[in-house]
């Protein structure tokens, strides 16, 4: 079944469009429709010496997959903009680009949303409050939990916390919030991975998980009990394990996700294994969002150097995760 895919390119300065012009470059399975600016695309691909053919998107007309070249577009205006410079007029139009494919989504226009990276910075200097793609879809959906998990081929990384300073991470990992993390991880896994019973790798927070309390008491204390609350019917949970010892073949081999305790706890080894290759996915939300996992490389917009690598990735885990979900 044909799915419709909303991408917003993010960041009209950056290589998001540049990254969708390349791969639109190929037939695609699926009918992906570009929220952005036409003139934007156009100008970017006539940059990039890309053949481009933009057809306006038709909510009501049955799916259609791209040919090469074609893109199909819902519209928004951008202030004029130059490949590498950032114009913080245009923070509203990227936040407008979001709020279209979130609500596509959310009455079904769109089966899933791929994000390309979008500048914070400059978000903010135009007094717009903004920390994330992922805490404004939290908001926007109205939900009050979510979970960032990375994925590359052979491995699933979810976080238990995430933008924290190092320091404050022990003092995050309660009950309460780890038991909510495991439950998006295990529902996510099923829903949109198709894994009726996970199998999931918990990682301890402390160096060697603790070692048996003397070097930390938070496995003892937090992460066990936690295991021990789910039904081993509704997933298979291993660990807590140290970090080093979890990430060899023999562990993942086996293993459908890993949790990590906190950002550079677990992320470091994704991108190692994936880097260019690996999606950022939003657990939790009422649709299914997926991303980049890389920024908007200023430096690279219009030089046709952007590696569509991650974009790909992003797109590819969207389709799979849209025709698993019922």
């Amino acid at each position: 079944m044909i799915k419709r895919i909303a991408i917003t390119p993010g960041e009209p300065a950056g290589i998001g469009p540049d990254l969708l012009l390349e791969y639109i470059q190929q037939a695609q399975h699926q009918q992906l429709i570009a929220i952005a600016c036409p003139e934007l695309l156009k100008d970017r691909a006539n940059a990039l010496g890309l053949p481009l053919t933009l057809i306006p998107f038709d909510p009501t007309s049955a799916p259609e997959a791209n040919q090469a070249g074609q893109l199909f577009y819902l519209p928004h205006d951008c202030h004029s903009t130059q490949a590498g410079v950032l114009n913080k007029q245009n923070a509203p139009y990227v936040l407008a680009c979001l709020d279209s494919a979130i609500d596509g989504c959310r009455n079904g226009d769109f089966a899933a949303m791929v994000t390309g990276p979008v500048h914070k910075g400059v978000i903010n200097d135009a007094g717009i409050p903004f920390s994330g793609h992922t805490e404004y879809l939290q908001d926007r959906c109205s939900v009050d939990k979510v979970v960032m998990m990375l994925a590359t081929e052979g491995l699933r990384v979810a976080l238990a916390t995430t933008h924290l300073p190092l320091k404050d991470v022990a003092q995050a990992i309660q009950k309460d919030s780890l038991s909510r993390v495991l439950s998006i991880l295990i529902q996510d896994l099923n829903t949109d991975f198709g894994i009726a019973k996970p199998r999931i790798l918990i990682c301890g927070l402390n160096p060697h998980a603790g070692e048996g309390g003397h070097m930390g008491r938070e496995e003892i204390d937090v992460i066990e009990p936690v295991m021990a609350s789910f039904d081993p019917k509704d997933a298979e949970l291993i660990g807590p394990l140290p970090a080093d010892t979890l990430f060899t073949p023999k562990y993942l081999d086996e293993a459908d996700a890993v949790l990590a305790m906190y950002h550079d706890q677990g992320l470091p080894v994704l991108k190692f294994k994936g880097f260019g290759r690996a999606a950022n996915i939003t657990l939790g939300l009422p649709i299914i969002r997926t991303s980049v996992d890389h920024g908007t490389a200023l430096d690279l917009a219009a030089t046709g150097q952007a590696d569509i690598g991650s974009l790909a990735t992003a797109i590819d885990y969207a389709c799979q995760m849209s025709q698993a979900r019922v």
